[in-house]
């Protein structure tokens, strides 16, 4: 009878190349992950809708970004009289130069307005997560 050969090939380690396409496809798995998120934090409209009140101020501030900022007087209870007894602050930020014109020509009035809610906040488009892109004459 014959004896059965030994093996003879060598075992070979794995090649560095498996571990570079794992990190390449890690990586890549990383920046999708991070631009979902960021979308989503950043960009993505959370809500969007209409708020009245009445325009109490809108001002143009900043150090590095200078941005448009107003909030609006919400009125919760008013008597007979219509006197507000007790009212609510809506912070908003205008990225549109031309509504932030139309708002201070507003201060004052009673006005309603038209956002977009952000998850966050971003240094160059305000210091709230409410973003006003249209604005009216409330005729109440």
């Amino acid at each position: 009878m014959s004896e059965p050969k030994p093996v003879t090939e060598k075992l070979q380690p794995k090649s560095a190349g498996a571990f570079k396409k794992f990190m390449r496809w890690f990586f890549i798995i990383i920046i999708l992950v991070t631009s979902a998120f960021v979308y989503w934090k950043y960009y993505y409209t959370f809500s969007s809708g209409l708020q009245g009140g009445k325009m109490q101020k809108i001002s143009y501030k900043g150090n590095i970004f200078k941005t448009w900022e107003g909030y609006l007087l919400i009125s919760l209870t008013t008597t007979d009289n219509n006197i507000s007894l007790s009212t609510k602050e809506f912070n908003f930020s205008v990225t549109s130069d031309s509504i932030a014109h139309v708002l201070e020509n507003y201060e004052g009035k009673r006005v309603k307005v038209r956002y977009k809610q952000k998850n966050g906040t971003l240094p160059w488009r305000g210091d709230t997560e409410y973003i006003v892109y249209e604005v009216s004459v409330d005729q109440q």
